[in-house]
């Protein structure tokens, strides 16, 4: 008699190759910081399916990513003028 244990469920999640990849969009917003108020919008979205209804959670990510992109403005301006003044 053989002792091998019968085939039930696989309860481990098979993760095909594509999700294994994050989308490129998503690691940007998830490096910016602003996850949570994209998050709020996605929420918002697939409660009410109409934009007009989020327009608080639209101008708070719209925000966020306005400062984020600011400060990374900032730090390559920064950089580029301690590159500038090296040479």
């Amino acid at each position: 008699m053989s002792t091998s244990v019968p085939k039930g469920h696989n309860w481990a999640r098979q993760v095909k190759k594509e999700e294994e990849e994050e989308d490129p969009l998503d690691q940007l917003i998830s490096r910016s910081g602003c996850a949570a108020s994209h998050f709020a919008v996605q929420e918002c979205m697939a409660q009410h399916q109409d934009w007009r209804q989020c327009q608080p959670q639209v101008q708070a990510f719209r925000d966020c990513m306005s400062k984020q992109q600011a400060k990374r403005r900032e730090e390559l301006q920064k950089r580029k003028e301690q590159t500038s003044a090296q040479c």
